[in-house]
């Protein structure tokens, strides 16, 4: 079972952002900014692109709702996107609150967010994600 299984399984805790029978989205603990989410089947799946067309288009689906909700509560100009898949095996799509195309670069220095920031963060991106 991966890490992320575990996440969206409760047995790690997270910051949960949204989630619903099939997908679960949580704060990365890494962020290149504040906000950087992660988006997973709960299906464990190592390779995005193993997964069927249909659970492919959901997740896709699922992300945008997700990305919606962080562009409601986070100043950004949009929301990026970004399917790396090597440091977990496990599916997952970045969305990341960009004011600028570096903040995509993984290269940077992560993030070091108090954990009262990040819950409240992931609390306000949840309650957008419901009123959705």
């Amino acid at each position: 079972m991966s890490i992320f299984s575990m996440i969206a399984a409760g047995e790690i805790p997270s910051y949960k952002c949204a989630e619903d029978e099939r997908f679960y989205a949580f704060l990365d603990i890494n962020p290149v900014a504040k906000g950087h989410t992660l988006v997973i089947p709960r299906e464990e799946t190592d390779y995005i692109f193993d997964l069927d067309d249909q659970t492919l288009a959901d997740l896709h689906v699922f992300a945008k709702k997700v990305a919606l909700a962080i562009k409601q509560v986070l100043p950004c100009q949009k929301v990026g996107m970004a399917v790396l898949g090597l440091e977990v095996p496990h599916a997952h799509i970045h969305l990341i609150p960009l004011k600028s195309e570096g903040d995509m670069d993984f290269r940077k220095e992560k993030l070091q967010l108090p954990k009262e920031e990040m819950q409240a963060v992931a609390d306000e991106i949840y309650a957008a994600f419901k009123a959705l």
